[in-house]
């Protein structure tokens, strides 16, 4: 999605009060808080939402919402780093993910698989700002839909606050994810990227 950073007023509000009273303001936005920085996106577009209900099915098929994992849309993963948390657009999760509450509906990253995010306009915070937060979370896979320069980015081997494989997959390529993710699961990059471009009427 496209975020906007909001600079963090003066005053006696914390953070987390502070995304509270935006998420107040602006109804259906996703309100986020990572680097000590409130990161506020406006409702998905249609495009975006057919990406992830073209992610979904894979993951679906795979047998991973059934059993020992779950395919959830928007649900929030605690930093454990000040007041920092972020809701990714998809996630792959244990099971067990109701007793990983932390706090404010959101979930310690020992229980996520799997995070994806679709770029709708601020690509800075999903290839940069998040990598860092993900990677020190040490969420295991980060898989990144960038519409804007069409291509989809698979991060793997979390390590310090970066991931020590990234990989670049372009139209036409079919990717295989990690076996980490409890099965084998198959993404075609046209089929993504051609869900999530607008169409007239869009």
């Amino acid at each position: 999605m496209s975020a906007a950073a909001v600079e963090r007023p003066r005053g006696e509000r914390s953070l987390i009060e502070e995304a509270k009273r935006i998420t107040d303001r602006l109804p259906g936005y996703r309100v986020e808080i990572i680097g000590d920085q409130i990161i506020a996106s406006p409702p998905p577009d249609a495009p975006h939402s057919r990406s992830l209900t073209k992610l979904m099915r894979p993951f679906i098929e795979a047998g991973l919402d059934d059993g020992e994992s779950a395919v959830l849309q928007g649900i929030g993963l605690w930093f454990h780093a000040g007041e920092d948390y972020a809701i990714p657009d998809l996630a792959i999760v244990d099971s067990d993910i109701d007793e990983h509450i932390v706090k404010d509906n959101c979930y310690d990253p020992v229980a996520f698989r799997l995070v994806l995010e679709v770029i709708s306009g601020n690509w800075k915070t999903d290839l940069r700002t998040k990598v860092s937060a993900y990677a020190a979370a040490r969420v295991p896979v980060y898989v990144v839909v960038d519409r804007k320069h069409q291509r989809i980015h698979v991060l793997t081997d979390p390590s310090g606050d970066d991931y020590a494989t990234h990989r670049v997959h372009a139209p036409g390529e079919l990717i295989t994810l990690p076996d980490s993710l409890g099965a084998k699961v198959t993404l075609d990059v046209t089929e993504i990227l051609e869900a999530g471009q607008r169409t007239q009427g869009d």
